[in-house]
């Protein structure tokens, strides 16, 4: 058994979390949280009657159902929300929807490609807010390791579902049909 002197990396007891440190890190998640909900289910009504919507709002319900545990474990640490973070997150997802991606009228399949981009790399952060609070949580009684555990789990099968719409949208997205010849049938 190896011995651990007080205030080395692997000894926990003379660690205390820092409230305001996590506190930041907490609403900059929710931040994050708020506009990756917004996107989801922007991306859903898009999408609605499809294939991919049908796949969509399901996960956009999973995803908005993450951003308020993310709520209520702030509110079991005691971190208060930013409001400001929030506001500020909520009007840059809108302000981003008035990009142009080469069409003025109607949707752009770059726009479902890009915004499933997006969506999984803001899972991929959430699943790291998630790991980083389960990496806390044997020294936190607030924060519950089962539910980070199966927060993780559920965040990894949404980066699988929005990969894989990701890998099938790549060739409908930026190939053009080549021109007939006269070979083709």
């Amino acid at each position: 058994m190896t011995r651990t002197h007080p205030g080395t990396a692997t000894d926990h007891s003379a660690r205390t979390i820092d409230p305001d440190l996590l506190g930041i890190y907490l609403n900059d998640h929710l931040a994050g949280a708020t506009s990756g909900t917004e996107r989801v289910r922007y991306l859903a009504r898009a999408t609605a009657g499809s294939p991919l919507g049908r796949e969509i709002g399901p996960l956009a319900a999973e995803i908005a159902e993450d951003r308020k545990t993310l709520l209520a474990i702030m509110r079991n640490l005691g971190v208060p929300v930013r409001r400001y973070k929030v506001g500020a997150a909520w009007i840059a997802e809108r302000a981003g929807r008035l990009k142009t991606n080469g069409r003025l009228v109607r949707r752009s399949p770059l726009t479902t490609f890009f915004e499933l981009e997006m969506l999984r790399m803001a899972v991929e952060g959430k699943a790291a807010g998630w790991q980083t609070l389960r990496r806390l949580a044997p020294d936190h009684d607030a924060l519950d390791a089962r539910l980070l555990d199966d927060l993780l789990e559920r965040a990894r099968s949404q980066q699988q579902t929005l990969e894989q719409w990701r890998e099938r949208r790549i060739r409908s997205t930026f190939e053009r049909p080549g021109p007939a010849t006269a070979d083709s049938p």
